[in-house]
């Protein structure tokens, strides 16, 4: 793209300067020659003037008593009556000649030597080269900037536009002053950062699928090893039970995730019965808390009604259960009360807590008191808040995450009831 720039910029120039050039030179060529022709008619009037005021005044005429006509130049003068008068040396060659005649009858013959024509063309053709070949140059060097300034951000764009179509998504935010370059700059930008967050969109829905699925699949795996180490029927039928509870769970996790990765805003919230949420993932848990040598306890309100989707709340809840476990320290309890027009529901434990230089940075992801994922508690957050509630940490030390939802009150048949 460059070497066509600059050709067609020379070329063009080069046109121009042939253009008007030729016609430069044939227009000087003719004024020197009319100059000439008019500089030697002057000559020989200006003799003849001279010639006249002196016979009137009755002084001789000779070549002393007339100025010279220049080195390059010849003049013969007649007089009626007298030998012809000769000025400087005859030129040879092509000549240019100019006559003019007296009153009294004498004549004079000027001639110059073509050759100072020719001269004078030659400096003006010369300095018409040398003007040409400034404006050839100056020419190349103009093509040579003005194609850098449009090759340049073209060959940027198309290495945005490579880094595309690599895997690397950052928008450059670089202009060049051209409208159209821009635009397609402005067009590049935007889809870097469009790309940019599909492919995080992308990450966070596989980092939130092996979070959240690495649970339940544990739970039912730790179920089938109870079938296939037993012998009782009654067994075997109580844990596939619980195991096909747990196969429904992945189901719905499964569809959680494909539809928060749709629209993250997207809920799906019906009241339903805290209880049975909480018992359930109290049930699925027990057996990794024996395994640990810890326990796992319930208190506070029972027959609670929440807003929100059962299997968002499930794995919320599984998210604490999981965190109090690998964080945590001593027995887990797991505690339902109300406040005003919401259900809490708390999960605490007797660990160390919290580290004091997390803070609320807890919910944000990557950020883990400890070697794991660090994004069990974001996720869990943006669960919550997707069915219109919210995930908080109401103490630091000795840990205390609780899960707020808005409360439905039950029948005046249906009475609350607490539990310790």
């Amino acid at each position: 793209m460059r070497r066509r720039l600059i050709n067609s910029t020379l070329a063009v120039v080069l046109v121009v300067i042939a253009v008007f050039g030729v016609s430069l030179v044939i227009v000087e060529t003719r004024t020197i020659s009319s100059s000439a022709q008019e500089s030697v008619n002057s000559e020989a009037l200006r003799l003849v003037s001279v010639i006249d005021s002196r016979m009137l005044a009755g002084e001789s005429v000779g070549p002393q008593s007339l100025a010279g006509v220049g080195p390059d130049r010849y003049a013969r003068i007649r007089i009626p009556g007298r030998a012809p008068i000769e000025l400087g040396a005859r030129p040879g060659g092509s000549l240019i000649r100019g006559t003019a005649t007296g009153a009294r009858g004498e004549s004079v013959l000027v001639e110059e030597s073509r050759s100072t024509v020719t001269r004078e063309v030659g400096r003006t053709l010369l300095i018409i080269g040398a003007v040409a070949l400034l404006a050839i140059v100056s020419a190349v060097l103009l093509a040579v900037r003005q194609a850098n300034k449009l090759a340049s951000p073209l060959t940027d764009l198309a290495e945005t536009a490579e880094r595309l179509g690599s895997g690397d998504p950052r928008p450059r935010h670089k202009r060049y002053g051209v409208h159209e370059l821009d635009r397609v700059a402005d067009v590049l930008d935007s889809s870097a950062e469009r790309i940019g967050r599909m492919l995080t969109a992308e990450r966070r829905l596989a980092a939130d699928a092996s979070h959240q699925l690495r649970t339940p699949l544990t739970a039912l795996s730790m179920r089938l090893e109870e079938i296939a180490l037993t012998d009782d029927l009654d067994t075997v039928k109580e844990e596939a039970t619980i195991a096909l509870t747990q196969v429904e769970r992945l189901t719905d996790v499964v569809e959680r995730l494909l539809t928060n990765s749709r629209d993250p805003r997207t809920g799906s919230a019906v009241v339903f019965d805290l209880d049975e949420v909480v018992k359930q993932q109290l049930e699925e848990w027990r057996p990794a808390y024996r395994s640990a040598g810890r326990a796992i306890v319930r208190s506070g309100k029972q027959g609670l009604r929440a807003v929100g989707t059962p299997g968002a709340v499930a794995q919320v809840l599984a998210a604490l259960i999981e965190n109090s476990l690998m964080h945590g320290g001593g027995t887990v309890a797991v505690r339902t009360r109300v406040t005003g027009n919401q259900t809490v529901v708390e999960v605490t434990d007797q660990g160390p807590g919290v580290p004091a230089d997390l803070g609320a940075r807890i919910f944000e992801r990557s950020i883990s008191g400890r070697n794991s994922t660090g994004i069990g508690l974001a996720v869990a957050r943006d669960l919550a808040e997707a069915d219109g509630g919210r995930l908080e940490m109401l103490q630091q030390q000795p840990a205390v995450f609780a899960l707020f939802l808005s409360r439905v009150a039950r029948g005046p048949r249906e009475p609350e009831q607490t539990i310790r």
